[in-house]
């Protein structure tokens, strides 16, 4: 029998979530009822913020806090180039610059080093925000970076969109990524290949009361109904954009959600069998490195590889694997390289970002794994590597 071809990441659905959304379909509610408020409710004491606003995805979550905490014209946002697309966009929609920071080449993480050499790079320029981004669901240094952005006058806004259920570690205390302890606002994903799905989704977590209000604004064409008007008034005092979650997605979110724990532990245990079986393959196949604050979930299973060293190219690896119904991806090519950004600020040297870029793939991780796909995986790599 054919085995399963095996993605890099996929979503798990199991009875009890098509029956939760089968519930709300046959609900009074669609949309914009008392699910969002319920999946918000539970989301925030998942990540212990005292406030969470759910949204369409996890780019519309990063519009939604670019809004919420008034960054716009004139102010400059600093992002790490090795991340998805829209962190570097979010600041672009509401008409702020970015500068790009570098990257750990063993971590893809911007850490205070990379932050402070950014920041030269920002002259008299005021810097609004800073958007530390959990790549693979490890932790970045929050304290140093906020400790750097904090005389700056400059926020935190976490991309966590990898990172639901993550924990940082410091002094004995560990405090849940969403939490908010050193930042305004943080941003998740539910897009199928994250730890929890809801097919598209999002969420912004913050401590703030009057944050939190922006961004219900923000996802809801900016309107208000004043107190004591009649029950059809509403009005507009500045635009917003139509970034709800129906409640049908709150539905699967509350479900997946409560499997949260479920989760974690089959990615943590995944993550820890390609650890000992990948061993095998060193040194020319490396585990991504892992900080030692980070108590991570696991959303992606980065590897580096010395493609060059092995006299292999990454494209013919991806389809060595393919053939053999395995699943990879690169996580990610530096943004500073995309064609809009070469041209808005020139051609920067980023060598950490180029060099965690050169040598990462991603290779299946999700719970619906086994530890013998893992086994499997790793043969997989090894013929593909040319090194079995």
């Amino acid at each position: 029998m054919t085995e399963p071809f095996l993605p890099y990441g996929r979503q798990v659905i199991e009875d009890d979530d098509v029956a939760a959304v089968a519930q709300a379909l046959r609900s009074d509610f669609l949309t914009t009822g008392p699910e969002v408020a319920a999946f918000e409710a539970e989301f925030a004491q998942a990540v212990g913020a005292a406030q969470a606003v759910a949204c369409i995805n996890g780019t519309a979550a990063l519009h939604m806090a670019m809004l919420a905490l008034g960054v716009g014209e004139g102010d400059v946002c600093i992002v790490p180039s090795t991340t998805f697309l829209a962190t570097a966009n979010c600041a672009r929609y509401v008409g702020a610059e970015v500068v790009f920071a570098d990257v750990d080449p063993s971590t893809g993480l911007m850490g205070p080093e990379h932050l402070a050499a950014a920041m030269d790079r920002l002259g008299d320029r005021r810097l609004a925000a800073v958007l530390p981004v959990h790549l693979r669901g490890e932790v970045v240094d929050l304290p140093a970076l906020a400790a750097l952005a904090e005389p700056r006058g400059a926020v935190l806004v976490e991309d966590a969109c990898h990172a639901l259920g993550s924990v940082h570690t410091t002094a004995g205390r560990e405090t849940p990524v969403g939490s908010c302890r050193w930042s305004a606002a943080s941003t998740f994903s539910f897009h199928p290949v994250k730890t929890i799905a809801t097919g598209e989704g999002g969420m912004v977590t913050t401590q703030d009361a009057a944050v939190a209000e922006r961004l219900r604004l923000a996802r809801s064409h900016g309107m208000v109904r004043p107190e004591g008007a009649d029950p059809w008034w509403y009005e507009m005092p500045e635009p917003g954009f139509n970034y709800r979650l129906p409640d049908i997605l709150c539905a699967l979110g509350r479900s997946q959600l409560a499997k949260l724990p479920r989760f974690a532990k089959a990615r943590r245990q995944l993550a820890a069998a390609y650890e000992a079986r990948l061993a095998d393959l060193a040194p020319q196949v490396q585990v991504a490195g892992r900080p030692a604050w980070s108590a991570s979930v696991p959303h992606l299973m980065s590897v580096l590889i010395d493609f060059e060293g092995l006299g292999v190219g990454r494209a013919e690896v991806i389809a060595a694997l393919r053939a053999q119904g395995i699943g990879a991806q690169v996580h990610y090519i530096p943004v500073h390289q995309q064609p809009y950004y070469r041209q808005r600020y020139g051609d920067l040297d980023l060598p950490g970002a180029q060099a965690w870029y050169e040598r990462t793939l991603s290779l299946p991780l999700y719970p619906g794994l086994d530890e013998g796909d893992v086994d499997r995986v790793a043969e997989a790599l090894a013929k593909a590597l040319r090194l079995a």
